[in-house]
C-alpha cells in the first residue's frame, strides 16, 4: 500500500487490532441469523509525511450507508459545543445575512440549528440518508452527496461559495484527502475561513487512545501532516486551536493560499511541539501495541474477576470507539450481557462484532448493575452526571482508556 497523500510505499506499522466489522455496522434482530464481515485493522505510518493511516479495505459507501446510525445531536455535551463555535466564529469573522455558512457532514443538523437560528444563510453537506432526513427535520437544507473537487466546483459555478465552511470529525473519516481538501480551496470565497476539528494523534498517543481507531478513520492526524498536505491542496494553515472534546483535538483554521488572514504564532508553536515529541521519527510510534494490549488485557481481566465474584455489570454508550475495545478484547455478552445508549436508532440492535444488545436507560434502572463501564470515555463526565442516580444502589463507574479506573 502506497501512502494516500504522497504516494510512498508505507512499510511502518503503528498498531494491529486484529479484524473487526465497520464500528457503525449495528445489527437488527433478523441479522443475527447471518454473517458479517470483519476487515483487518491494521494502521501504518508514512515516513515521508508523517500521515497516519489505515490499509484499505472498507470503501466509504458501505461504512456510510444509508441507515448511518451515528447522530451528533444525541450528547448535550457536544450540542454546547457547536453552539460555542457559531457564536465565536460568528463573532470573529463578522457573519451574517450577508453569508454563507457552509458544513460539510453536517450530520443531523446539530451545528447548523445554531446558525440557521441566529438568521445567516446556510447549508450542509451530507452523505448519509438517516441523518440528512434528521436534518432537513430541522429545516435545514442538505446536498445529499460526498463532498470532493467535484461537488465544490457544482456548488461555486452555482453561486454557493462560502465565507465559512466547517468540518467537524470528518477530515479523518475520508479516503481520498487530497481530493477533499481542495474541495474546500474551490468551495470557498476569496476571504473563506475553513475551520476543522480532529482527534489530535499526539494526545492520541500519549493517552493511549486505540479505541479512536476503527474503520472509518482512514487518517489519524497531526498538526505537521495536515499543514502538507493542505499546501499541497490549495489551502494554508493561519491559526489552530487546542480543544478537550474527543480526548484532545485541534481545531485548525485554513484559507485559501495567500489568503488575508495573518498567520498566528499558535501554529509555529504546536508544530515545534510535536516536533519535539518526535512525531517526525518512527520511534514516536513505537510501543503503541503492547499499551494497547495492556488496556485489552486488563478490560478482560476486569469482567472476568466481577462475573468470578457475582457482579453485575453493564455497558454505556453504544459508539464506534466502544466497538474497537469489545472486537479487540474478543468481549461478548457473557461478559458483558448488554449496553445502553440513548439513541433510539440503536435501540433494539445489536454491537457489531460482539452482538451485545443495546437497550434504552429504563433497562439499566431496572436491572440495577453493580458496575457500569463507560465506553464513551471522553464524554464521561457527562454520562455520570445523567447516571449518578446510579450510585443510591451503590453502582461503581469504570472506564477502560487511558487505563482501567473504577471511579470511587
Amino acid at each position: 500500500m502506497k501512502c494516500r497523500h504522497c504516494g510512498t510505499p508505507l512499510e511502518h506499522s503503528f498498531v494491529d487490532l486484529g479484524a473487526a466489522p465497520p464500528s457503525n455496522a449495528y445489527l437488527s434482530a433478523a441479522a443475527l441469523n447471518g454473517p458479517e464481515t470483519w476487515y483487518p485493522l491494521r494502521v501504518l505510518v508514512c515516513a515521508t509525511c508523517w500521515l497516519v493511516q489505515t490499509e484499505d479495505h472498507a470503501g466509504r459507501d458501505e461504512l456510510f450507508a444509508h441507515d448511518y446510525a451515528y447522530f451528533s445531536s444525541t450528547s448535550t455535551g457536544w450540542l454546547a459545543h457547536a453552539k460555542a463555535y457559531v457564536e465565536a466564529m460568528s463573532a470573529r469573522f463578522a457573519l451574517g445575512a450577508q453569508s454563507t455558512v457552509v458544513e460539510v457532514a453536517a450530520n443531523d443538523g446539530y451545528l447548523l440549528q445554531y446558525v440557521k437560528a441566529a438568521a445567516i444563510p446556510c447549508y450542509g453537506i451530507e452523505p448519509t440518508a438517516s441523518t440528512a432526513s434528521a436534518a432537513r427535520g430541522k429545516g435545514i437544507e442538505i446536498v445529499e452527496r460526498f463532498f470532493g473537487v467535484e461537488l465544490a466546483r457544482e456548488l461555486a459555478a452555482a453561486g454557493r461559495q462560502a465565507d465559512l465552511t466547517a468540518a467537524n470529525n470528518v477530515l479523518a473519516h475520508v479516503p481520498d484527502i487530497d481530493d477533499f481538501v481542495s474541495g474546500f480551496a474551490a468551495l470557498l470565497k476569496p476571504a473563506g475561513v475553513s475551520t476543522f476539528e480532529f482527534p489530535h494523534l499526539l494526545q492520541l498517543v500519549a493517552e493511549c487512545q486505540f479505541d479512536t481507531i476503527y474503520h472509518e478513520h482512514y487518517s489519524y492526524l497531526s498538526l505537521t501532516a495536515v499543514s502538507r498536505i493542505f499546501a499541497a491542496n490549495g489551502l494554508s494553515v493561519f491559526d489552530v486551536e487546542e480543544l478537550p472534546t474527543h480526548g484532545g483535538s485541534l481545531r485548525v483554521y485554513a484559507q485559501k493560499t495567500a489568503g488575508p488572514h495573518a498567520l498566528s504564532p499558535r501554529v509555529a508553536a504546536l508544530l515545534a511541539r510535536e516536533d519535539a515529541a518526535g512525531m517526525s521519527g518512527l520511534d514516536f510510534y513505537k510501543g503503541f501495541q503492547a499499551r494497547a494490549e495492556k488496556v485489552k488485557d486488563d478490560v478482560v481481566a476486569f469482567l472476568i474477576d466481577a462475573k468470578r465474584q457475582g457482579l453485575k455489570v453493564a455497558a454505556y454508550g453504544a459508539a464506534a470507539k466502544g466497538n474497537t475495545l469489545l472486537n479487540f478484547a474478543g468481549i461478548r455478552p457473557d461478559l458483558l450481557p448488554y449496553v445502553v445508549d440513548r439513541a433510539a436508532a440503536k435501540q433494539g440492535k445489536f454491537m457489531p462484532g460482539s452482538r451485545i444488545p443495546i437497550v434504552d436507560e429504563a433497562h439499566l434502572q431496572n436491572d440495577r448493575p453493580d458496575r457500569i463501564l463507560i465506553l464513551p470515555w471522553n464524554i464521561k463526565a457527562e454520562v455520570m452526571t445523567q447516571l449518578d442516580y446510579a450510585r443510591a444502589w451503590n453502582a461503581r463507574f469504570v472506564t477502560a482508556v487511558p487505563q482501567l479506573a473504577i471511579v470511587p
